[in-house]
């Protein structure tokens, strides 16, 4: 293997987080980057049909590319008929939601990594540079590849080691939702953040494309108050709970047009806990299992799917329903932020004048839980740095109280564009003044 500088110096890798190793020698297993790599500028980029005997399937022409709220796709390039990537394992000072930063463990400056979109049949080269402090591998979850790619350090290659890069190449055999993440020191590593999607469309779909195809990946975190790192040894107590490394008030909105057809692929690689993921105002049809498709006649629908760790799901539905709607892990600690899950029941307690009395002591102390949670994220009582206890956001009727793994669902007839169309006008006699 060879050292980061080395690599880019010798295989002349395009520099940023787009940057592409490009050796074009073909390989039969997984393998470090060897000092024979081709320059890139002796190479021409080709689209014609490579070794896999199919052309690089294209975006909008293939397929209708996949949004990830709150994240990218990873670019590529094709050599030789061959889609290149580049993955750059790295520190990152990640936000979870406004008022909440840590330093995490990504991909190319992101958490979680970016997803990495393809179709059937195309062959695939990934370069992964380690630029953390101790070594890494990357395993394809789902996919079926050479055993020496799989990605499982010590057990089908050798660990990536700080400061090298590694080549993945592999053709693609199947379609559907899939995922990555590290397989070395994986309590560590996936807690940390390093983890993403990878999609694989069919080549020869089977029904009609989606207008609207997102990607959600759940994962959950113990962030203690006042710190700005992870707890990866966490088995219990999750404080921080995300759809694509987010938390509500910091996850974007789904937006669609009246009549779409909406996918949504669900991934989960939390450390520890399973997700009812539900979404108000619509039936779904459950399409996809770990990537394998239903039969239509054994689709099951409903409005909530149970997306266990490790596993991915994929929904479809008609957005025929206008309106803002809330889209949530229905496990209910799951739609609250950082708040402690020790705290005393204090519902119920009549504190007198014991506010009073404490603030003598503990100046601008209250006592809080007597009547329920739903106001602490519009108290003002101050909290400490970089801490969101049960903060949620302002809404179009009021205080949002939830937050943590919810998103919202919005369809719009008429809309010219896929930005946020801000919040939902209810036509009139739909809404209780």
């Amino acid at each position: 293997m060879l050292s980061r500088r080395n690599f880019f110096s010798k295989a002349a890798v395009v520099a940023g987080v787009a940057a592409l190793g490009t050796a074009t020698r073909s390989v039969h297993g997984a393998e470090p980057v060897g000092q024979e790599s081709e320059n890139l500028e002796n190479t021409s980029e080709k689209t014609q049909t490579g070794p896999q005997g199919y052309p690089p399937g294209e975006p909008g022409k293939d397929y209708t590319p996949v949004i990830t709220p709150n994240g990218t796709t990873l670019p590529y390039k094709i050599i030789d008929g061959i889609k290149v990537f580049h993955l750059i394992a790295e520190e990152v000072d990640h936000e979870f939601a406004p008022g909440l930063r840590a330093h995490c463990w990504g991909f190319n400056g992101q958490v979680h990594g970016p997803t990495i979109e393809t179709v059937e049949g195309d062959r695939v080269r990934i370069y992964v540079t380690n630029d953390l402090p101790e070594s890494t591998s990357i395993h394809w979850h789902g996919l079926l590849v050479p055993s020496g790619m799989d990605g499982v350090g010590g057990l089908s290659q050798k660990p990536i080691e700080p400061g090298e890069t590694y080549k993945y190449e592999f053709q693609l055999r199947q379609h559907g939702t899939y995922m990555y993440h590290s397989h070395t020191d994986e309590m560590i590593q996936i807690a940390l953040g390093m983890m993403g999607m990878f999609i694989i469309h069919p080549r020869h779909p089977a029904g009609p494309r989606p207008d609207r195809d997102f990607v959600l990946m759940s994962s959950e975190w113990r962030i203690d108050v006042g710190t700005m790192r992870p707890v990866p040894t966490e088995m219990i107590d999750f404080n921080v709970l995300t759809f694509n490394g987010r938390a509500f008030p910091g996850t974007a909105p789904l937006v669609a047009k009246y009549g779409d057809r909406v996918r949504i692929r669900f991934g989960n690689l939390s450390p520890m806990e399973h997700h009812p993921i539900h979404l108000h105002g619509f039936y779904w049809k459950i399409i996809e299992t770990d990537g394998l498709q239903v039969p239509e006649s054994a689709q099951e629908a409903g409005n909530t799917v149970l997306v266990a760790v490790g596993q991915t799901r994929t929904v479809e539905f008609i957005a025929d329903n206008p309106g803002d709607w809330a889209m949530h892990c229905h496990m209910t600690h799951h739609t609250m932020n950082k708040m402690g899950h020790a705290a005393p029941n204090l519902i119920g307690v009549r504190p007198g004048d014991i506010n009073k009395r404490v603030s003598r002591l503990l100046p601008g102390y209250m006592t809080m839980g007597e009547s329920g949670m739903a106001d602490m994220g519009e108290t003002s009582m101050p909290v400490p740095r970089n801490s969101i206890p049960m903060v949620g956001a302002p809404g179009k009727h009021g205080y949002i109280d939830m937050g943590g793994m919810l998103t919202i669902v919005k369809v719009r007839e008429n809309l010219t564009s896929y930005d946020d169309p801000g919040w939902y006008e209810n036509p009139p006699g739909t809404l209780q003044p």
